[in-house]
């Protein structure tokens, strides 16, 4: 990496050879929000929000390139500029800081949850202890039961699925005399004290490389259980069933549960969240999107160059919310299709076997192994890159607030203390709560709260803190007030749901 400033590529070719923080970015955004907040939202709405999905994933990427740019523009770091927004401060720090600083700690709840998710595909792949084994062929041959029966049942061979429906009661009912085996908890240690090691020696490079290769794999699963599901008359989603997904509707709730609650949660962390949209700027300075620009001059060359590295961070935005949207929807139609007609609702201890239960009518017998492969892969590669893309920020944090040395050599040390000290905190939430899809939606709400804050400093930005020569284009600007204004309104809608949530749960 070049320590001076250089030209940005011409071309398109060789502007893809600098792309990498959207994937990082992907990597982390790929996991908790898509494989257990979206398919969560399906399992309880059907298809009738898969329009909120798709807006949640692709409104947020003018804000998030915006903030990129007043990155590269001013040469600070993201939460500074944010600090910078005018508003009320306590203790010498602004009101979007101290919002940041609740959400970074339901952040590290949220990654809990996340190292349970790894933990309970671990145990279900690898079960430490025969009774480990034996939870294990009790709770799987549930599973394959219930998916047989409804399987049997949506292709109006009723005798099959009663035959199959005797045979799931007396699993399940052999299931209550088991006691729960301690894998989980031990492989939640084990891999919270790996991954805080491999994050002591870890560099960009290796990261990048690994999100790669984690990443792709589970696209390639999810892309081909939802392409396969479509050639079974039993489970294929139906034009009606997917039109009734794209025209905006609220389902009613079920069982006094709102699936919108569920889903405003979601949009907080699918596509791009808030945390994300915080810390993707960092992974640009990282990949040296920053020294590659200079410090600002008033110069004509140092004008061209950030216009040049601004296309190149706005094409790698635009790349990395192309996978990450394909993906989101793709684990929200899984769950509708075969969740939402199963009645399961991914919860607690069970949460990873009712998500590999969407796979069961694609791949039947192999779906289990299948299914923990990827659920590992996008599990573990979200915790990997949410350690090391939160290190940063906090470090930044701690600059602000005066407790560490604001050079680059303590940022570097605390950083990397940091990121080791993360997935030790997770765990010790996981081992607490062991909800993990609470501990998710906890940080989503979190996080959709916080959109609003961003929605307004990402219009602070534009009109009040840019470089007239940097000035974009009126079509650029119509996108940014778009996407401010839908994140401002997901914000305050989300405040004003849970509010009623509360209060109609106090009365």
């Amino acid at each position: 990496m070049h320590d001076t400033p250089r030209d940005p590529p011409r071309t398109l070719r060789d502007s893809l050879a600098y792309l990498g923080p959207g994937i990082i970015l992907a990597s982390s955004i790929v996991g908790s929000g898509e494989l257990i907040a979206a398919t969560t939202v399906g399992a309880e709405a059907g298809f009738l929000l898969l329009w909120l999905i798709v807006i949640g994933c692709a409104i947020k990427v003018a804000a998030q390139i915006e903030i990129g740019r007043t990155t590269l523009t001013w040469g600070r770091t993201p939460l500074v500029a944010f600090d910078a927004v005018p508003g009320p401060r306590f203790a010498g720090r602004g009101w979007i800081y101290w919002g940041w600083v609740v959400m970074t700690l339901l952040i590290v709840v949220q990654q809990g949850g996340i190292l349970m998710g790894v933990a309970q595909t671990l145990a279900a792949g690898v079960p430490l202890s025969r009774a480990g084994q034996e939870w294990n062929r009790v709770h799987d041959g549930a599973a394959a039961a219930r998916i047989a029966e409804a399987t049997a049942r949506r292709g109006g061979d009723d005798a099959k699925a009663d035959e199959i429906h005797a045979q799931l009661v007396a699993l399940e009912a052999e299931g209550t005399t088991l006691t729960k085996p301690a894998d989980e908890t031990i492989w939640a240690i084990v891999t919270a004290i790996v991954t805080s090691a491999l994050l002591a020696i870890g560099r960009y490079g290796v990261i990048e490389r690994v999100a790669i290769v984690l990443v792709g794999t589970f696209v390639a699963v999810t892309l081909a259980a939802l392409a396969l599901l479509q050639f079974d008359p039993a489970w294929a989603i139906s034009g009606p069933e997917f039109a009734s997904g794209i025209i905006p509707s609220i389902p009613p709730a079920v069982g006094g549960r709102s699936p919108l609650m569920t889903a405003l949660a979601t949009f907080g962390i699918i596509g791009v969240g808030a945390a994300e949209l915080m810390f993707y700027p960092y992974w640009c300075l990282e990949k040296g999107y920053g020294r590659a620009v200079g410090p600002r001059e008033d110069s004509d060359q140092w004008a061209d160059r950030a216009k040049g590295w601004i296309r190149v961070l706005t094409l790698d935005a635009w790349a990395s919310m192309v996978v990450y949207t394909i993906v989101t929807v793709a684990f929200y139609l899984l769950g509708a299709a075969t969740l939402g007609r199963l009645g399961l609702r991914p919860a607690g201890g069970e949460m990873v076997r009712a998500l590999g239960a969407m796979y069961g009518p694609v791949f039947g017998t192999w779906a289990s192994s299948l299914f923990l492969v990827g659920a590992f892969a996008v599990l573990y590669s979200t915790l990997f890159a949410a350690a090391d893309g939160n290190s940063r920020i906090i470090g930044d944090g701690l600059v602000l607030a005066g407790l560490i040395p604001a050079d680059d050599t303590s940022r570097r040390t605390w950083t990397r203390r940091i990121a080791c000290t993360w997935p030790l905190v997770a765990m010790v939430f996981a081992l607490i709560i062991r909800e993990p899809v609470g501990m998710v939606l906890a940080s989503g709400v979190a996080q959709a709260i916080m959109l609003a804050a961003l929605g307004i400093a990402v219009l602070y930005f534009r009109y009040a803190a840019s470089d007239l020569r940097l000035t974009p284009s009126r079509a650029w600007d119509a996108l940014l007030w778009l996407s401010s204004a839908g994140l401002i309104v997901v914000g305050l809608w989300t405040v004003w749901q849970k509010a009623a949530q509360l209060l109609s749960a106090a009365t």
